[in-house]
């Protein structure tokens, strides 16, 4: 059973999101708050195993308690889920700590496939969210090499030709063992890719190796 903490300000999202919570198989909501002060709060009481993070909350925002929160409790799962859709928003969510990035105009299945994702360390970001940063971030580099030279074109976090095309399996949000069959390896080898590349990119999580291949043009 997925353990959730729901900290969102706007009581009718709160509402609705307490009632898919409580519809969706294996998920149980734990808690609620309604601000960011409160929130780290319910983290400390309860000890979820994902927190459904909003971003614009009052007295102190999501990123913030996010932040906080991951001081504490580095293990817990955090899964944005916002209006904003800013690229500075979603690369600050990042750096606080969070597993996820989804948009409140999500559908109720992918709001509970992404819960699911990060509950087990799969990190996902919003489609419409990745193809806004990614095009952001590739443009002015487009003017000067193709995608495939950016690709494949020597790096300085010394990531290798495979373990590159692990990472852009990894950002488009594939599993150690789906990775594993698309490139026809063992998951052991798959799964010592990922943790190469974790560190070699100097993250912690999936997520935030994805963040770091689109903005720095790894993929």
């Amino acid at each position: 059973m997925i353990n959730v903490l729901l900290v969102e300000d706007h009581e009718l999202y709160r509402m609705g999101l307490s009632m898919l919570i409580d519809k969706a198989e294996g998920i149980e909501l734990c808690a609620q708050a309604s601000d960011g002060i409160e929130g780290i709060k319910a983290a400390r009481e309860t000890n979820p195993d994902v927190i459904l993070m909003d971003i614009g909350l009052p007295n102190i925002d999501g990123i913030e308690a996010t932040q906080r929160i991951k001081d504490f409790n580095p293990e817990v799962k955090v899964l944005i889920f916002t209006s904003r859709d800013s690229e500075n928003d979603v690369f600050e969510s990042f750096k606080a700590g969070a597993d996820g990035y989804i948009m409140k105009g999500a559908t109720p299945e992918q709001t509970i496939s992404a819960i699911k994702a990060v509950h087990d360390g799969v990190g996902w970001i919003d489609p419409n969210i990745a193809r806004l940063v990614f095009s952001n971030l590739q443009r002015p580099q487009k003017q000067v090499v193709t995608a495939p030279e950016i690709k494949k074109s020597p790096n300085s976090y010394g990531l290798t030709e495979r373990e590159l095309d692990v990472l852009e399996l990894m950002v488009e949000g594939l599993s150690n063992p789906q990775i594993a069959d698309k490139l026809v390896i063992t998951r052991a080898t798959a799964k010592a890719h990922v943790h190469s590349i974790l560190q070699k990119l100097c993250v912690s999580s999936r997520t935030q190796a994805t963040v770091t291949a689109m903005k720095e043009g790894l993929v």
